[in-house]
């Protein structure tokens, strides 16, 4: 058992490092593009806008066939090469089509979004969103196939490819172009006109290199469609369709409900501008988020992999005390030293929202707390459920965003960002204590949330005298609530499990 653990463990990390590391190295990007060289918020707000639509489109354009694929592909072993080619004659199709369409129709989809005079990011997001779409069936037989070294090349070429033409564009180009230092690489590769559709050309690029990458595949491909098979695959795949864009809608559809609530209201500028501080200030949250992801690649196997031990449902209890007890801690250090924080965003201008960052990152805290708890569902088989929790979440998502932009901007999103996760959490902890009991501490769990608010609201009543003074206070308000942590999770708990193993 050892061995196959090792592998196990050893292909998680070399998977989770490619998709964390990723997301991290992109998330460095936010600096560049907030600096004031760069884009102000109302350029930066294109840049969520569309990311926000892509998100979107790519969940609807693989529609759970990946899933599907993973499936049928372990299930099907007299011939799990039909399954490959199904699935991927499937999504090459369909990607086909959206491809065309979007090239064909992007004059008036660009006039639909507010930008008839860019038709080519419409033509741009149409390639990536369709390359990226389509690679996701050969990306799944490398894993598939147990091939996580050549699956993170991959992903690393595409990830170095994309930032390398950012930095090229933006911190080579833009300052030698500002500064009047115009060389040949910059006469011949820049326009300034070109402004925030350098973002877009580097992911197209990057996009159109992965593919590449993993074309070899493509061109071995065979007309082996079989569709009953088919029939069957996208029979499981709706289900998660519909959840992947409940889960799409609750992350990102608030981007767009800023533009298409305020724009008549403020005008473009002003709504491009809230859209694009909301954005970067949410970047601030994410460092949660990527805490969230490294947890899921370790704790969703452990989870299925620990299910037939006596004492699984203690251990996932003090898995989720552990958990919620470090993000608070996170949540803590980035609210308490936002003032150094800030400064990932260089520019001043878009320090108006810092105040929704505590809100986004108490609701990404939720976030992760509804991972934890899902897995009753996932380990009774009873995944409609996440497909129902998701639903809810979308509604609560979009009905909120209704009733909150309008009276408080973009702060609103932020409002209905926290209640939608904390909500999900609260409908999964409800079920899922009825179908799969699980021993959590609510008692516990609550202390943490509560000393950590307090300490928050602590240090935003005081009146410091100095910034030595204030760093010092903010310290030992950090150092206590590890403490606590180190007591109740650590000391405390290792004292309560020698008393039980001396009853025994």
């Amino acid at each position: 058992m050892a061995s196959p653990l090792r592998k196990l463990v050893g292909q998680t990390a070399i998977y989770g490092l490619s998709s964390i590391l990723g997301r991290f190295l992109n998330y460095l990007l936010t600096p560049l593009y907030t600096s004031k060289m760069v884009f102000q918020p109302e350029q930066y707000g294109i840049i969520t806008e569309m990311y926000a639509y892509v998100a979107f489109l790519v969940v609807l354009l693989t529609y759970g066939m990946e899933t599907a694929f993973f499936r049928y592909f372990t299930q099907v072993k007299e011939n799990p090469d039909k399954v490959y080619s199904t699935a991927l004659w499937s999504l090459l199709v369909s990607s086909f089509v959206f491809i065309v369409g979007v090239s064909i129709f992007a004059q008036p989809i660009a006039e639909f979004l507010g930008y008839p005079n860019d038709k080519e990011y419409i033509s741009w997001f149409g390639i990536i969103v369709g390359l990226d779409a389509l690679i996701a069936i050969p990306l799944a037989k490398l894993r598939a196939e147990n091939k996580p070294v050549k699956f993170a090349v991959i992903n690393f070429v595409f990830i170095g490819v994309n930032i390398g033409l950012n930095l090229f564009f933006l911190a080579y180009c833009l300052p030698k172009y500002q500064a009047g230092e115009i060389n040949w690489l910059v006469s011949t590769f820049y326009n300034p006109e070109t402004g925030v559709g350098y973002v877009f050309i580097a992911n197209l690029i990057a996009s159109a290199v992965r593919f590449l990458m993993v074309s070899p595949q493509l061109f071995k491909l065979k007309f082996d469609f079989d569709r009953v098979l088919w029939k069957k695959m996208m029979l499981y795949a709706m289900p998660l369709l519909i959840a992947g864009l409940a889960g799409i809608v609750n992350e990102t559809l608030d981007r767009a409900m800023l533009k298409w609530m305020l724009f008549d209201h403020l005008g473009e500028l002003q709504t491009m501008t809230q859209l694009g501080i909301y954005g970067a200030c949410y970047k601030l949250s994410i460092v949660i988020t990527l805490c969230i992801q490294a947890y899921r690649y370790a704790a969703e196997p452990f989870f299925f992999d620990h299910a037939k031990h006596s004492d699984s449902r203690k251990t996932y209890a003090r898995m989720l005390h552990v958990f919620f007890a470090f993000v608070m801690l996170i949540f803590l250090v980035v609210t308490l030293f936002i003032d150094v924080f800030k400064y990932f965003i260089p520019n001043e201008a878009y320090w108006v929202g810092l105040d929704i960052v505590p809100l986004l990152l108490l609701a990404n805290v939720f976030l992760g707390v509804y991972f934890n708890l899902s897995v009753w569902y996932k380990l009774t088989d009873k995944t409609m459920f996440g497909s129902y929790i998701a639903i809810t979440g979308a509604i609560i998502t979009v009905a909120l965003n209704f009733l909150l932009i309008p009276v408080f901007g973009f702060r609103g999103s932020a409002y209905a960002t926290l209640v939608c996760y904390f909500s999900m959490a609260a409908i999964s902890y409800y079920f899922g204590q009825k179908h799969f009991q699980v021993p959590y501490n609510i008692g516990k769990l609550s202390g943490y949330f509560i000393l950590a608010l307090v300490l928050f609201g602590l240090d935003a009543g005081f009146d410091y005298e100095n910034t030595l003074l204030a760093n010092a206070v903010r310290i030992a308000m950090i150092v206590l609530f590890a403490g606590v942590i180190a007591y109740f999770e650590f000391y405390k708990n290792r004292i309560d499990a020698i008393a039980d193993r001396n009853r025994q």
